[in-house]
């Protein structure tokens, strides 16, 4: 008998998987860029702990491993800035990225009062743009990265996020 993913916020015992699962899960979109100075992968431990504690981050657990994860917060302008959502290799491609989105866009929305969401991806990273569109986010701009790499800036109004699947 198979487990399930199961979808919770993530506690300061996360933070080391929460730490190694980015380090892998971005090694690819590293690779599309030819820049391994990513912020997923030049961030430190010590700064994962510092989100964890302050920003609302889901994780998806197989068991006892964080196999995904996903962070947000509200800004200053109303908006949730998501990021850094990633999914185990493995696991890409079952729906999991779109059930951590949910999460966050759930509590950002229901217990922070976002109004807006919105999220980056490099201007390659077809499948998480794909999946970003497909949950209803359009693109809204463009900006060059901290790391030099080309965004891909997107946003759906919180109004929707009930539509997030």
């Amino acid at each position: 008998m198979g487990m399930s993913v199961i979808i919770s916020e993530a506690t300061e015992q996360d933070v080391e998987q929460i730490f190694r699962l980015q380090y892998l899960c971005f090694q690819s979109e590293a690779a599309l860029y030819g820049n391994y100075r990513i912020d997923p992968l030049v961030q430190s431990l010590e700064s994962v702990r510092e989100e964890v504690a302050a920003d609302r981050v889901f994780v998806a657990r197989l068991g006892e491993e964080v196999v995904g994860s996903v962070h947000g917060r509200v800004t200053e302008d109303g908006a949730a800035a998501i990021g850094k959502l990633c999914v185990h290799p493995r696991l890409q491609g079952h729906g999991i990225g779109a059930r951590l989105l949910r999460a966050a866009e759930t509590a950002l929305a229901e217990q922070h009062g976002a109004t807006t969401f919105r999220l980056s991806a490099g201007h390659r990273s077809e499948n998480g743009l794909r999946l970003y569109r497909r949950v209803g986010y359009v693109a809204v701009g463009t900006e060059q990265g901290r790391d030099g790499v080309p965004m891909v800036i997107l946003e759906k109004a919180a109004t929707s996020y009930a539509a997030t699947a």
